[in-house]
């Protein structure tokens, strides 16, 4: 698998995608959609998503073949990181862009169904975080790719990418933006979709 699609023009801002297999994605809404219907759900989530980086290239950091085919048919490029998990993926795309010339690259997760304008963010010279709902995890994050910023995705996220500005001497800003606050995990937010997003495209 190629670590790049041909042709790709540089640029000085991405978005960065990670995306685990389709049919792994989502096991905590196992009791409430079969195996099909997860991976359509996630499918179609993270379509929106990638639509909604535009006017930006968007990289799709992923170890599957079927989400690579996915990222290349939605004109994404494609960064393959195989047993890297989620931080050492994105870590290895946000050092591939830069290679390409990006100064800042936009992370961000791909089951954000209602999110909107990721692509024309409004620009801060330091790290840009968007919190879930929770405000706990990181649903987007933008960084600039010469700080060598440490992933730190996971549990309470939000403070450890905190933590992590603060270590760098970076400024951080907390963006409170309710499209990009809701995610899909639980059954409650499956049950929540059609009033936050009235069919997802």
């Amino acid at each position: 698998m190629s670590t790049e699609v041909a042709g790709r023009a540089a640029a000085d801002r991405w978005v960065l995608v990670p995306i685990k297999a389709f049919a792994a994605a989502k096991q905590r809404l196992e009791h409430v959609l079969d195996e099909a219907e997860r991976t359509a759900l996630v499918r179609r989530m993270a379509k929106h998503v990638l639509r909604a980086a535009s006017p930006l290239p968007v990289c799709v950091a992923c170890d599957d073949h079927d989400v690579a085919d996915f990222a290349e048919a939605h004109g994404a490029l494609v960064c393959w990181t195989p047993g890297l998990g989620l931080n050492g993926a994105v870590e290895a795309g946000v050092a591939s862009l830069a290679d390409r010339g990006a100064a800042y690259v936009t992370v961000v997760h791909g089951d954000l169904p209602t999110a909107s304008g990721i692509g024309a963010l409004e620009h801060f010279d330091g790290v840009t975080i968007a919190p879930d709902r929770h405000r706990t995890g990181t649903n987007l994050l933008r960084v600039p790719t010469e700080s060598g910023f440490t992933m730190r995705f996971g549990r309470d996220s939000l403070r450890a990418h905190q933590d992590e500005c603060e270590r760098r001497g970076l400024a951080s800003w907390i963006l409170e933006r309710d499209d990009l606050a809701f995610d899909v995990d639980e059954p409650e937010d499956l049950a929540r979709l059609p009033e936050r997003h009235r069919g997802t495209p």
